[in-house]
């Protein structure tokens, strides 16, 4: 029979601290090692973000030390350690805070040669789905199982470069310094996104491992009483995976329905008999759907597609087709 965490491979409880609470152990050592490589880490990401470097971008990833509050979160619900919570979430803050920081500088200090807001580093980070989120479960899962077991540990750089903590981050700052709240409003959703999952996942791992068992056996002999996990952090992981997946669920609904549009537009133009026509893009504007065609004539009227899309979308957005007039041409 499988076992998720093997007696022979569990860590114990005070080998997770001694992991995860920058209180525990050699405090300064672990504090300064955090901020120390959080800093360089940022700096790695934003340089990948502005030169649109995905090799630089997952350096970035690996050197990412966020994971190590994140999981303490979750060791702190499920052992009622009140203290270990406040502290790690003021370290996760704090890292929000440095690293936005140092991406709204760097956008304005590094030279950008091109748009820095349409490359693919930035486009891959602003619009998260659920597709998203559903990686982001799976990962935290398995970080979660990693830090618990000895057996596994070897598998943690692939977790952090799953994850991506920093580089959102990085994304956010870079968008907030070229004057793009809205685009950093997504890649924070991202961040937040992941991070809600790796606490929650930590949380259900930890749960399972007997941590909170073995934190209220050891109150109980301590003579402090057997602690129970705060109902209070539950429904605030609650509510903030909620408030996340609004928007996610949104994306993936606005995803779907441009795919749908743009097979519905191809229809509409072939059935009209514009064989070479192309539909270059699908984009939302409030309550508006605009259309981008490249065609070499005159379209077919607008009102049979508007007719599709309403039958498409719930909500029946007035559609914008804008043409573009010209061809294909290829060597024979």
């Amino acid at each position: 029979m499988l076992t998720l965490i093997p007696d022979s491979q569990r860590r114990t409880l005070d080998e997770l601290a001694e992991r995860l609470d920058f209180s525990v152990g050699e405090r300064l050592s672990k504090q300064s090692a955090f901020w120390i490589m959080l800093t360089l880490s940022g700096i790695i990401a934003v340089a990948g973000v502005v030169a649109d470097s995905t090799a630089t971008v997952i350096g970035a990833m690996i050197v990412a030390p966020l994971s190590t509050p994140i999981l303490g979160v979750g060791l702190g619900i499920v052992t009622a350690r009140g203290r270990l919570i406040l502290s790690s979430v003021g370290y996760i803050v704090i890292g929000v805070v440095l690293v936005t920081a140092l991406g709204a500088v760097m956008a304005q200090l590094l030279p950008n040669p091109t748009n820095v807001l349409a490359n693919s580093q930035v486009l891959g980070r602003t619009s998260p789905t659920l597709v998203d989120l559903l990686a982001a479960i799976a990962t935290g899962l398995v970080g979660a199982i990693a830090i618990t077991r000895r057996d596994v540990g070897d598998v943690l750089p692939g977790v952090a470069i799953a994850i991506s903590l920093v580089p959102p981050l990085g994304v956010v700052g870079v968008c907030l310094g070229s004057g793009a709240p809205s685009l950093a409003l997504g890649a924070f959703v991202l961040f937040a996104s992941n991070v809600i999952a790796m606490i929650i996942t930590a949380t259900i791992i930890l749960t399972i491992g007997r941590y909170g068992r073995e934190a209220a056996e050891l109150a109980v002999q301590a003579g402090a009483g057997p602690q129970r996990p705060r109902v209070r952090a539950y429904v605030v992981l609650t509510v903030a995976l909620i408030v996340v997946a609004i928007p996610m669920v949104a994306n993936s609904l606005s995803s779907l329905w441009s795919r749908q549009i743009a097979t519905a537009t191809d229809q509409w133009l072939s059935d009209a008999g514009y064989d070479t026509a192309e539909v270059t893009d699908v984009s939302w504007s409030g309550n508006a759907v605009t259309i981008s065609v490249l065609a070499p004539q005159q379209l077919p009227p607008v009102d049979d597609l508007q007719h599709t899309v309403d039958d498409l979308v719930p909500w029946d957005p007035q559609v914008v087709v804008v043409h573009t007039v010209g061809g294909r041409t290829q060597a024979d």
